[in-house]
This record gives C-alpha cells, sequence and structure tokens, in this order.
C-alpha cells in the first residue's frame, strides 16, 4: 500500500516564504519581473509586506537600511539578471558599510547557463557576487531553501555584518516536493549573532594604555550606533571624562550638545591626541588611515573590533580589543582601572577652547541671510524645525549638502542619521528613507543634493504609492557642487550643470505629493513644518545660490584636478 503525505506537496517558492517567516522577516523590499512575481505576490498572501519600487537600487539601499536600524537582516527581492546587478550595488554598498542585508534573486536555467547557450537574462551570478558581498550560496533543490536561508541569516548578522546574496534559479522555486519532507528542511536561526567577549589580557592592556594617557580621545563610528551599545558608552564617556568624536552616523549615540562632544574641534582633536580608543569606527579614509599630519605620529590607538583582520590595517593596533561592541564595553566597564582614568583639565579646556571658536565662526555664518538663498541660511530653517521634532530620521546625501548638514544640525538620538556612508554612496536617499519610516513608523526627512536626489528620483513615486510620511527637501543650486560653471568649448553645458529650472515640486505633484517651492529660509522652514505635521508625502524644491558650493565639497584633497593633476 502506497502511504500518503500527511501534508500537500509544496514548491520552492512557498518554501522560501515560510523560511523568512520562521525567521521573523516581516518586509521585503524589491521589484518584481520574471521569475520572482508570484513569489512577491505569495509572500504579500502569507502577511509579508512587499515594498515594490521602481529600481532595483534603491530596494537594495532600502533594505540595506532596514538592516542597520534593526540589527536584523533586512531583505530585497530582485529579478535575474540586469536587475540582480542593480541591486548588487546596495548589496556591495551593505557589506562595505557592515549592515546585514540579504538579496534573494531569481536567475536562469544552470543547464543553459554553464555552457553559454543564451539562455534569459543569462549570467553567472552566483560568481558575480561572491566578489562583491560578504557570502553568496545558490540553492539548487527545493529541499535546500530552508538550509540556505538559515545560513544567509546567520552569515549577514555574525562577526562583521555584511551583505549575503541567494541564487534561487526559477527550476527551484517551481520545484514540488513532498509537503512533509519541505516542512521537515525548513530551519529557526538561534542567537544569530553570538556575543564574543575581549580576553582579560586585552581590557586589562587598553585600561593601562588610557589611564596613562595625556589626550585620550574616543572616536564612535556607525559601528557603535549599530551595537545599540548607547548606555554602556556613555557610562564609560562620562566617568572617564574623555572627550568623544562622532562619525557622522554615530551622530546622537551621544547626544551631540554633550559637552564632552569635540565634533567642532575635530581637527585639533585628531592632531594632537596621544591614545585614540575606536568604538565601531576603522581607519580608513574617513579618518585619514590615521596618518599624520592629520593624526598625531605618536598617537597610540586602541580599538574595538570583532573581526580581527582589521587590526594594523593602516596603524598598528597597541591594545586591540576583540569582541562585540556591547560585549567589550561592558568589559572596559567593569575593570577596576577605568574608576581610575583621569582626563588632564588642560586637555579638555583646549578642546573646549577651539569647539567655542569653531561654533562661534559657524554661527556667525548660518546668521547671514543672502539673496539668492544659501546652504547655511537653508540649513538653519531646517535645523530651527527639527530641534522640534527629535524622533524624525534624517537622510543626507549630497557633496555641500552632505557636509554642511552633518555640521549644522545635531542628532539628540542614535539611529536618526543615515547617510552615505563608507564608500560615500549617491542614490542611497529615498530607499533608505522609505526602510526609516517602515522600519520605524516614524516620519524621515531626507535632505538631497539636486545631482544626488536624481539617482532615486522616481523612489518618490513609491513613497507616494505607500502614502509614506517622508519628507524630500532638495538643495537646487542648478549643478554637481555648484551651478555656475560653464563650458569653454561649445555651447553645451559643463559637465557639472544642471537645470535648476527644474521644477522638482510639480514632479512629486504629479505622483500625488504636496510639492513647495523654497526660496528664501522663511518658506523653508514654514513648508518644512507644515510637511511633518502632515505625516504625508512631502518634497520641498529649496532654490539655493547657483554659486554656493565647493568643487569636492570636503574632499578636494581627493580630487586629482583640484590637486594640479590637469596639466
Amino acid at each position: 500500500m502506497t502511504q500518503t503525505s500527511a501534508t500537500p506537496d509544496t514548491d520552492g517558492a512557498h518554501l522560501v516564504v515560510e523560511a523568512l517567516k520562521r525567521n521573523g522577516v516581516s518586509t521585503i523590499y524589491g521589484l518584481v519581473g520574471i521569475p520572482i512575481t508570484d513569489l512577491a505576490r505569495l509572500a504579500q498572501a502569507e502577511g509579508i509586506r512587499f515594498l515594490g519600487f521602481r529600481h532595483e537600487s534603491a530596494a537594495g539601499h532600502a533594505a540595506a537600511a532596514a538592516g542597520f536600524l534593526t540589527g536584523r537582516p533586512g531583505v530585497c527581492m530582485t529579478v535575474s539578471g540586469p536587475g540582480f546587478l542593480n541591486g548588487l550595488v546596495a548589496l556591495a554598498n551593505a557589506t562595505t558599510n557592515c549592515f546585514p542585508m540579504i538579496q534573494i534573486a531569481g536567475s536562469s536555467d544552470r543547464a543553459i547557463v554553464d555552457l553559454g547557450r543564451g539562455d534569459y537574462e543569462e549570467l553567472d551570478q552566483l560568481a558575480v557576487a561572491k566578489t562583491l558581498a560578504k557570502a553568496a550560496y545558490r540553492v539548487n533543490r527545493a529541499a535546500d531553501v530552508g538550509l540556505a536561508v538559515a545560513r544567509a541569516i546567520r552569515t549577514a548578522t555574525s562577526g562583521r555584518p555584511g551583505g549575503v546574496y541567494l541564487d534561487i534559479p526559477a527550476a527551484v522555486l517551481s520545484e514540488v516536493i513532498d509537503g512533509d519532507v519541505g516542512a521537515a528542511s525548513l530551519r529557526t536561526v538561534v542567537d544569530p549573532a553570538p556575543r564574543q567577549y575581549p580576553s582579560d589580557a586585552a581590557v586589562d592592556r587598553a585600561v593601562a594604555l588610557l589611564s596613562g594617557a595625556e589626550r585620550p580621545l574616543v572616536v564612535l563610528g556607525k559601528g557603535a550606533a549599530y551595537s545599540r551599545s548607547e548606555g554602556s558608552i556613555r557610562r564609560f564617556v562620562e566617568a572617564t571624562g574623555v572627550p568623544f568624536l562622532p562619525m557622522s552616523m554615530a551622530k546622537g549615540l551621544l547626544p551631540d550638545d554633550h559637552p564632552q562632544s569635540v565634533a567642532a574641534a575635530r581637527s585639533l582633536a585628531m592632531r594632537q591626541a596621544d591614545v585614540v580608543m575606536l568604538v565601531g569606527a576603522r581607519l580608513n579614509w574617513l579618518l585619514a588611515h590615521g596618518d599624520a599630519p592629520r593624526w598625531n605620529p605618536e598617537a597610540q590607538f586602541i580599538q574595538v573590533e570583532i573581526d580581527p583582520t582589521e587590526l594594523d590595517s593602516n596603524q598598528t593596533i597597541a591594545a586591540p580589543l576583540v569582541g562585540d561592541i556591547a560585549s567589550v564595553m561592558e568589559a572596559v566597564n567593569r575593570h577596576p582601572g577605568t574608576a581610575r582614568i583621569a582626563v588632564p583639565p588642560s586637555w579638555r579646556d583646549r578642546l573646549a577652547e577651539k569647539a567655542a571658536a569653531n561654533k562661534a565662526a559657524l554661527s556667525a555664518r548660518l546668521a547671514v541671510d543672502t539673496d539668492p538663498m544659501g546652504f547655511y541660511p537653508a540649513l538653519r530653517a531646517i535645523r530651527d524645525v527639527l530641534a522640534d521634532h527629535p524622533d524624525v530620521h534624517l537622510v543626507n546625501e549630497g557633496a555641500n549638502t552632505l557636509d554642511h548638514t552633518r555640521n549644522v544640525i545635531d542628532m539628540p538620538l542614535p539611529r536618526h542619521r543615515l547617510d552615505s556612508g563608507t564608500w560615500g554612496v549617491m542614490g542611497v536617499g529615498l530607499g533608505y528613507a522609505v526602510a526609516a519610516t517602515v522600519e520605524t513608523g516614524g516620519p524621515v526627512v531626507a535632505i538631497e543634493g539636486d545631482s544626488a536626489f536624481g539617482f532615486s528620483g522616481m523612489e518618490m513615486e513609491t513613497i507616494c504609492r505607500y502614502g509614506l510620511p517622508v519628507t524630500v527637501v532638495i538643495f537646487n543650486n542648478g549643478g554637481i557642487y555648484r551651478g555656475d560653471e560653464a563650458d569653454p568649448a561649445s555651447p553645451d553645458p559643463a559637465p557639472t550643470r544642471l537645470l535648476q529650472s527644474t521644477r522638482y515640486h510639480v514632479l512629486a505633484e504629479s505622483f500625488g505629493a504636496t510639492g513647495y517651492l523654497a526660496t528664501n529660509p522663511a518658506e523653508l522652514g514654514s513648508a518644512l513644518s507644515a510637511a511633518i505635521a502632515s505625516r504625508t508625502p512631502t518634497l520641498i524644491n529649496c532654490v539655493i545660490d547657483p554659486t554656493d558650493g565647493t568643487e569636492s565639497g570636503h574632499l578636494t584633497d581627493l580630487n586629482p584636478v583640484l590637486n594640479g593633476a590637469r596639466r
């Protein structure tokens, strides 16, 4: 007698959805098409929210931001071939930024692809993804879907987080298997990111080094914000009195107006500090690789780092603290020597004096109204409105728009600022904005350069389609960096020129958003206040002086033309 299964047959698509649900995935960001359209429909039918985008890159950036904001892998779903490649930009960026993310993509028939016979959207996606992601896996049997999803979740989350690619061929999505076999194959990941504790000797070494410092400094990176260790970090900073310097996405980990913040004296702090404790920050280009003259050449570094291979990548790390940030900071706080760390008053006073002078200079710039409006008057208006809305998540990208906003607008809360990050990628803005409101339920303000907005501007329709409380402010100076460059050789526009006459607010209105045109600080402040209060999709076309802006923003030292390479 043939024994019948106790449950109906299932297929690969159902197993993907069940595996995601079992592991707590409630939202998927993506863009449908062959072969994943029905997979998205099935996810919706099973209670997973699917947010459809206009471009896979924006969907991927949304998933990456979701990973940063929640500590769980954000999931992006794309089609095969070109759609996969579009999403891969975000996956690579997530890996560089250490955000947990999973990109699931359908793919073509392996038997055809591997012989190069020219299948639909033929591409060896696994081979490509392996070069850019933390890990990449392919599912060749429906019975392995549960294993693959579990591996992707643990890999994306554990150790140094990053992006994981999961390749699921169309044939696997449609493969039918016994229901009992399928159910038995599903897995729930237990403790996907186990804590890793530093050794006692490592903590002794670090505390001893700090205790002997004359000019100590703590540098907080976005890894510290991701770790949700603000309580332990604040206890350490305030108990020891050590000044701290927050990187851009670590702003708000301790409030920016904290008396020990030396963000306004950044250059002096870096140039003179003799012992530097890196918490969730790396000595990459954003910190000048730890090199002189930006840093004291005699400085000794302490680094809190979960990946030992990062240590000594630029400077010798005198006191490595290998472990997750939460565990390391708890261990440092427990150490009896921490209570005896004393910062010389002369060091604190020197930094405070420099910070006060720089803040006064910034205040003077902010106080000057110009006609046409420049960056600083516009940001003053935004700053004043956001001061009354500390719950707002701020998304920020551009060149000058990014630089000036980071300096002007303080953050009172952790993980409320998302920006271009380690790679300095443009085009993350609207994807990040969607994820920030979807994952937190709160309002979002995205401050965008006009060039940066162009990378993902069609996602304004996505924001309207889902009725999200996102306000996009475009700093429209008609150009990349600035809008007044001329082409000396022809009537064509210069490479940096854009159309400042573009009516971005009217474009937004065509999607159903509220649009505003702002040409002075009063108009901008009024529009922003109304937009946040409405909790509806809004775009403010903030027209500013086309001559206001600096080539390459704060990165002029990285521009070979500006450094004399042009002959």
